[in-house]
């Protein structure tokens, strides 16, 4: 069975650091472009960063550029999402997915319909 565990999230203060993980089971993304999404309370689903298969092209949401950091390792077939300076907004539901479909792509994928395997996401939570 392929799966996507998120987990790293927790509560943190403003100006804080997390580091989400994002480990695949059950078969290897490493041909695959994966990306970290979030859901705030009462919002919808937003895009945060992707990363293509072989690292080599991220892209980021504006609201997190200079402070989010996406990688992989593709020996451990596992994302990584390097939350600094951490603000009040950032507290949402953060969840992993992988463009499954589709391999070797260099340009990244920024919305939800181009990630067909999503993880159960990971809570973070940052105080004022």
């Amino acid at each position: 069975q392929v799966q996507l565990v998120e987990s790293g999230g927790g509560l943190v203060q403003a100006g804080g650091s997390l580091r989400l993980s994002c480990a695949a089971s059950g078969r290897t993304f490493s041909s695959n472009n994966m990306g970290w999404f979030r859901q705030a309370p009462g919002k919808e689903r937003e895009f945060v960063a992707a990363i293509s298969w072989s690292g080599g092209s991220t892209y980021y949401a504006d609201s997190v550029k200079g402070r989010f950091t996406i990688s992989r390792d593709n020996a451990k077939n596992t994302v990584y999402l390097q939350m600094n300076s951490l603000k009040p907004e950032d507290t949402a539901v953060y969840y992993c997915a992988a463009d499954r479909r589709r391999t070797f792509l260099i340009v990244v994928g920024t919305t939800q319909d181009e990630y067909d395997y999503w993880g159960q996401g990971t809570q973070v939570t940052v105080s004022s």
